[in-house]
């Protein structure tokens, strides 16, 4: 008889995205959902939680299709590098304004991979700032401030 092999990774991941998307679609339901047509407040929600179970339930089911590696340890380095820096982008962005907020974020963040240099992530944030001032600044004419008021600009 062959043993029932199984991707704990897929499991684990599966199981929570249903999980969460039941969540959600229970919270949905205590909002008007309206019509397709006038959509109340919990329409697109409860769309959204019932994509998310959607893919839960085929991850879920590709977990028992073969065996995958073993969930491998916890990359803290990049959990204390990326969790924090759109905290920092928001908490800065209407003090410093976008340059500088952005600037100082994708610097931070860059040092998520152990093989970053200082003057590699120094080019990549200075080259990121740059390509979104030009796309969202001038490209797309959002109105934001480049400097903030902290800075005395």
């Amino acid at each position: 008889m062959k043993s029932l092999q199984f991707d704990s990774t897929n499991l684990i991941c599966g199981l929570l995205f249903v999980a969460l998307g039941f969540f959600f679609a229970f919270q949905s339901l205590q909002l008007e959902l309206g019509t397709a047509f006038r959509m109340g407040p919990g329409y697109f929600p409860l769309l959204l939680s019932g994509a998310l179970v959607l893919f839960g339930l085929i991850i879920l089911a590709q977990s028992f299709r073969a065996e995958g590696e073993p969930i491998g340890p916890i990359a803290w380095r990049g959990i204390f590098f990326i969790l924090p820096a759109p905290i920092f982008f928001g908490l800065t962005v209407r003090g410093l304004g976008f340059v500088p907020a952005l600037f100082v974020t994708a610097f931070f963040a860059s040092f998520a991979s152990s093989r970053m240099k200082p003057l590699t992530a120094l080019v990549l944030a200075a080259l990121l700032t740059v390509f979104s001032v030009a796309v969202f600044s001038y490209g797309l004419g959002l109105p934001f401030r480049r400097f903030g008021p902290w800075l005395g600009f």
